[in-house]
């Protein structure tokens, strides 16, 4: 069946596997139908007329009257009418085999108009090879020209006609858009003719293909025709945990087989008995944990014991007992009267060494804060003062230094000097200091140099 990474050639067989034309899976088409009828080389005693035609390796499919000029069989190229030219296509299907796609599709047989014009020949193969090349390239500048213009839409895939008279955009959106203005550019653009169709995400998927999470391909593109809407509450009924990652399949919606064995889930939850999320006994009430469908088991917990882990495994018949006997008013002794509790004990950690390189990350080195200067709020007056008086202390320094004859040694104590600069400083400031106040020890001082003055 056909996928992403097998595909057909010009001489229809597959460039991947490259088993002359048939995989493990039963051919290299989309949605592929084997006509086993016309294999066995039987009569028809009355024909059908109308045959079944796929396009572009079964991505899409088509019903087409057959004429008998025309002289086609099953798995021939023919060339078909459209209502704007003429595509080429592959026959699938033909016989009684039609009648029942014609009534699977739902679609009848005076609705089919078009017919089978000829069979296809060399120069038309050539031409479709050269319409299929275009294709993605097209693509690709569609996308380009639908972002330019801030549309909101994908371009999934592009499908040329037979002839190269027109293509159709496949494209996704969450709502409308108005691609009046696209189709313009598209059209000056690559000189065709232009048809925009709409599409979901799953029939994106179905025409791009891929491997699924099972390993096979997409159910999508290869046998899935109808696509019906999945919910979670169809993993809620298959006990299945609500994980969106492995729900959710390539086209981002939930997978389509969660659909596939729901009907036996229902059927098999019609035997367990309803209400029966709490049960009461003397002991406590009990709420149901888990349910075993295939075992016909529910497992009931008690609230004073779930930090426990004991849990209590009861078939179907015996809750449905405890629930009519609740119902009843009546409550049994103990659930450990019907069955053997079991206790889920959690696993002992095993200790595993491991090689440090890759396996142990250090922790980032925090960087210090450089701290911030305290004394940013001084006036320029008081900075400028400073400056004055470190530059006059470093000029008596200078000058309080011994000279070369002084027998005083370089590392001793400070000089005579320095000590001398100190001293006045430290006068000075006590002078300042005793202006500044004006006790009793200021007045004393004043009065005694009076009287030095007037002596």
């Amino acid at each position: 069946m056909g996928c992403s990474g097998c595909s057909v050639g010009s001489n229809g067989q597959p460039k991947g596997c490259r088993s002359n034309g048939g995989c493990d899976s039963g051919g290299c088409n989309r949605l592929n139908t084997f006509d086993w009828l016309s294999s066995m080389h039987i009569e028809d005693s009355d024909p059908f007329d109308i045959v079944e035609v796929s396009f572009k390796n079964g991505a899409r499919k088509g019903f087409y009257r057959k004429k008998d000029y025309a002289q086609a069989v099953t798995g021939d190229l023919v060339v078909v009418e459209t209502g704007n030219g003429h595509d080429i296509g592959e026959i699938t299907l033909s016989g009684d085999l039609v009648r029942l796609q014609l009534k699977k599709k739902k679609t009848k047989a005076s609705d089919v108009l078009h017919e089978i014009i000829r069979r296809a020949n060399q120069r038309d193969e050539e031409r479709l090879d050269e319409a299929r090349s275009l294709e993605h390239q097209t693509m690709v500048r569609a996308r380009a020209i639908a972002r330019t213009l801030g549309l909101e839409m994908k371009v999934g895939d592009v499908e040329y006609q037979g002839d190269k008279r027109k293509a159709t955009f496949y494209y996704t959106a969450d709502g409308r858009v108005d691609f009046r203005e696209l189709i313009r550019h598209y059209a000056k653009e690559f000189r065709i003719k232009v048809e925009m169709r709409q599409i979901g995400a799953r029939q994106e998927s179905a025409r791009i293909g891929g491997i699924g999470s099972c390993g096979r391909e997409l159910c999508c593109s290869t046998w899935l025709t109808d696509f019906k809407s999945v919910s979670t509450s169809a993993a809620r009924y298959q006990n299945l945990a609500i994980n969106q990652a492995k729900l959710s399949g390539q086209c981002g919606r939930l997978k389509c087989c969660l659909n596939y064995e729901l009907d036996t889930y229902m059927e098999a939850l019609e035997a367990f008995p309803e209400q029966a999320d709490r049960l009461y006994t003397e002991a406590g009430q009990a709420i149901l944990l888990k349910t075993d469908i295939f075992k016909g088991i529910m497992y009931y917990a008690y609230d004073h014991e779930r930090g426990r882990g004991k849990v209590y495994p009861l078939s179907v018949e015996i809750v449905a007992q405890i629930r009519d006997m609740n119902k009843n008013g009546e409550k049994p002794s103990d659930f450990a009267q019907f069955g053997a509790a079991i206790t889920f004990e959690e696993p002992e950690e095993e200790i595993q060494f491991a090689d440090v390189t890759g396996e142990i990350e250090l922790p980032e080195e925090k960087k210090r804060r450089k701290k911030k200067k305290r004394n940013r709020g001084r006036n320029r007056n008081q900075k400028g003062g400073d400056q004055k008086r470190n530059n006059s202390s470093k000029t008596k320094e200078v000058q309080g230094k011994p000279q070369k004859g002084n027998n005083t040694p370089n590392n001793g104590p400070k000089n005579a000097g320095q000590k001398g600069t100190n001293k006045k400083r430290n006068n000075n400031r006590f002078k300042k200091r005793g202006s500044r106040n004006n006790g009793p020890n200021n007045t004393n001082s004043n009065q005694k140099n009076n009287n030095k003055d007037n002596k």
